[in-house]
């Protein structure tokens, strides 16, 4: 054998011997790296919160394999709720769940998270008016002017009173010390509804000692689950919104700091988020209405009860002129709601 094929040989098998240890030491290498952490606030009690985000939390850990995990933090455990936007927006978290109305989200469209009175009627309203009517893209544009990542919207429950005595009028609701949120608060306030303004986990005991007479912050399935259906007593089938509007929203810094790879599963997450939520409100919505024992049903005549309609389209006309972007949203409300209402049975029965 000459010396250049030794040399030839050597050099293959000193180079195949470092490959072999490179690609031995590389799982090493990435176990030992720190996963990206996150702090996740979210605005529903712990006994919610096992519906609306754990599950969703869970499985993106798990999915993660190690490189990225999001510690969940119910209401107030952190911060305070009303505090939720400056602490995100600063980097003390570095994501929130939460509606823009209740975290103080200081842009031009904070009233139509939560419950917008009358905006929409069905949980499958709010995908369709992100996906396909436009607010993704205002959503997406009022965030960024604030320096705070929007990711995505989705539905919760429709919002119905939850009251100790019973409400068959809308004279009934005057003088009641309801729980709700803040635009929700402003719109009712109209009927002589005062509204109250607690954390989370108080509200059950405030509502034993007779500091609330009511909510008016869900639907049935939140009574049951966070404990209000004891301490009401009697639910109100009407509603003044289908279904409250949500968001997840990251700290910008921390959401640039994410993988693409992840940031696609935690997109991912969130869907299956909305999903479960879908199913989970609609049919327990009706099954609890049906076969729950806790709470006798309520109802205001529907010629009295369009009274509070006709004064939520004005209240609409009020937060279109606080600005050129909160019209635009309005404007599309109108627009969708005249679609469904045209295109008739099954998007509206009216």
């Amino acid at each position: 054998m000459n010396k250049n094929k030794r040399d030839f040989i050597k050099k293959a098998v000193v180079g195949g011997a470092a490959t072999a240890a490179a690609a031995v030491s590389a799982p090493y290498v990435q176990a030992k790296s720190a996963p990206i952490k996150w702090r996740l606030q979210t605005y529903a009690g712990a006994a919610l919160g096992e519906h609306v985000i754990k599950p969703a939390v869970d499985a993106f850990n798990k999915a993660a394999n190690g490189e990225m995990e999001i510690e969940l933090y119910y209401a107030d455990q952190l911060i305070p709720t009303p505090e939720l936007f400056r602490a995100l927006q600063k980097g003390t978290i570095d994501a929130v769940q939460s509606d823009d109305d209740s975290m103080g989200a200081p842009v031009d469209i904070s009233a139509f998270g939560g419950y917008f009175p009358f905006a929409t009627r069905y949980s499958l309203d709010v995908p369709v008016l992100f996906e396909q009517y436009g607010l993704k893209e205002i959503w997406e544009e009022a965030y960024d002017e604030v320096g705070v990542k929007w990711l995505s919207a989705g539905a919760w429950d429709p919002c119905h009173f939850a009251t100790k005595e019973p409400i068959n009028s809308l004279a009934d609701l005057k003088g009641k010390r309801v729980f709700t949120f803040p635009t929700a608060g402003r719109f009712l306030n109209r009927f002589g509804v005062i509204p109250v303004t607690l954390p989370f986990e108080d509200v059950e005991v405030a509502l034993q000692t007779g500091e609330l007479d009511g909510v008016a912050w869900s639907g049935i399935t939140e009574d049951y689950t966070s404990g209000w259906a004891e301490g009401t007593g009697y639910f109100l089938t009407n509603n003044i919104s289908g279904a409250w509007c949500g968001s997840f929203f990251a700290n910008s810094d921390s959401w640039a700091k994410v993988p693409d790879h992840l940031k696609e599963l935690w997109q991912l997450c969130m869907d299956s988020s909305h999903y479960y939520r879908q199913y989970w409100y609609w049919g327990g919505e009706a099954q609890l209405r049906v076969e729950g024992t806790k709470m006798q049903l309520t109802s205001i005549p529907d010629e009295e009860w369009a009274l509070v309609e006709a004064e939520g389209k004005k209240y609409w006309e009020e937060v279109a002129a606080t600005s050129d972007r909160a019209k635009k949203v309005v404007d599309i409300f109108k627009k969708y709601n005249e679609t469904m209402e045209k295109a008739g049975r099954p998007y509206r029965y009216s």
